[in-house]
């Protein structure tokens, strides 16, 4: 029998449930798996308001059947508790699916309880590769993975920076940094390989913890091997850490390209200082500065997310998880039934063109439940404002490069 919310509920074994407005007597139950407290509860409440947008407008165009969605949040601060809280919305909430996660690492364990209760799980942020490698019947992801974004990395420096700077790509010393978690650590994986693929220069590849308060030494080692370009994997807080350090060490490299988390946010900008971080670029989902002749739909978006929350989107990881949602609850609205197989039929079935959202990019699922049609940004730190600088047709900025002297 399925537990009965109450409208007065406001939290129930400390995790706060997440009641839509309007929803309180919501038929259909649905996770909403986040980090939303610890060092990424800032991204994890950026994926959260891009499913709760798409919910609302889903409910208001009449949800499923008649019946409104109702998102029960689960807090997923660290992997056991990802595993803790996928069970407890299963388990007790009787959730029919579960929306997340963000973080790769959490999304990986999360979505093993999921599979062995048979309940399906949509991943619409993180990018580990590892996610939909594991022939999972129950697992979908709508969200580019971390080899999009390496690719894309790779191809900053190959088409965009060596070009602007009068040199050969494999004139460039590159080195590569990383948080070491399942996230950075897969990324770096594929910008090694890619990076050999395009004969780059890549003269040290350095891990580090996301949790490091200093990144000096990592600093130092680059300048001594007088690197050109650094690529760097990084959450917030790492990221915030990376440019002061740098910046306070007199270390200017020719580039830095960043793998979303923190070179998406906002706040890294806010923290550091528009003028510490301009130029910097970043390989990301698409963000909201983007010509909207390739993102339909993407004004709407913003648009909607300063009606409710008062201010610009604070990183594309809303929009990545409202395109995502938006998609999979659609989906859900056209089943037969919203028992897991028939869910797995009506996703399967989705196929929209490449181009028709407002990521920029369409969704048709592979066998191992990715998302074949989704890719990367790329995108350039420009007066304090992320915009979009490539590919050329998704533009609406010049790309910013200077020539050394």
């Amino acid at each position: 029998m399925a537990l009965r919310i109450r409208p007065a509920l406001g939290i129930v074994a400390g995790v706060a449930l997440g009641l839509l407005a309007g929803t309180a007597q919501a038929d259909v139950k649905l996770g909403a798996l986040f980090p939303f407290s610890g060092e990424l509860a800032l991204l994890g409440d950026e994926s959260w308001r891009g499913v709760e947008l798409a919910a609302e407008e889903f409910n208001a165009k009449g949800g499923i059947n008649g019946e409104k969605v109702q998102f029960l949040r689960g807090d997923a601060v660290d992997n056991n508790q990802a595993i803790a809280e996928a069970r407890r919305l299963i388990s007790v909430e009787e959730v029919k699916a579960i929306f997340g996660t963000y973080s790769s690492s959490r999304s990986q364990v999360a979505s093993q309880v999921a599979e062995l209760a048979g309940i399906p799980y949509f991943e619409l942020g993180a990018v580990s590769d590892d996610i939909t490698g594991r022939g999972f019947k129950y697992l979908f992801r709508t969200n580019p993975t971390a080899k999009a974004m390496a690719a894309r990395t790779v191809e900053l420096i190959t088409e965009v920076i060596a070009p602007r700077l009068d040199v050969e790509p494999s004139a460039l010393k590159i080195a590569i940094i990383h948080e070491d978690s399942l996230y950075g650590t897969t990324v770096a994986g594929f910008q090694n390989e890619f990076g050999a693929e395009a004969n780059l220069n890549i003269v040290e590849t350095m891990a580090y913890p996301a949790s490091t308060v200093d990144l000096s030494s990592t600093i130092l080692r680059l300048q001594q091997n007088e690197i050109d370009v650094v690529l760097q994997t990084s959450y917030q807080n790492d990221s915030v850490l990376f440019f002061r350090q740098s910046h306070e060490a007199g270390f200017k490299p020719k580039a830095v390209i960043g793998g979303g988390g923190g070179y998406s946010l906002v706040d890294t900008a806010q923290a550091v200082g528009a003028d510490v971080i301009e130029g910097a670029f970043n390989a990301d989902v698409t963000q909201y500065a983007i010509n909207p002749e390739a993102a339909p739909g993407i004004e709407e978006f913003v648009a909607a997310y300063q009606a409710k929350y008062g201010s610009a989107p604070r990183s594309g990881h809303s929009l990545v998880n409202y395109v995502g949602a938006q998609v999979i609850l659609d989906a859900l609205a056209k089943a037969e039934s919203l028992e897991p197989d028939a869910i797995v039929a009506a996703v399967k079935a989705i196929d929209i063109p490449e181009g028709g959202t407002a990521e920029g990019w369409g969704v048709k699922f592979g066998e191992d439940g990715q998302n074949e049609r989704a890719t990367m940004m790329g995108m350039q730190w420009q007066d304090g404002k992320l915009v979009t600088v490539w590919p050329p047709e998704a533009a609406v900025a010049e790309i910013r490069l200077t020539k050394p002297e």
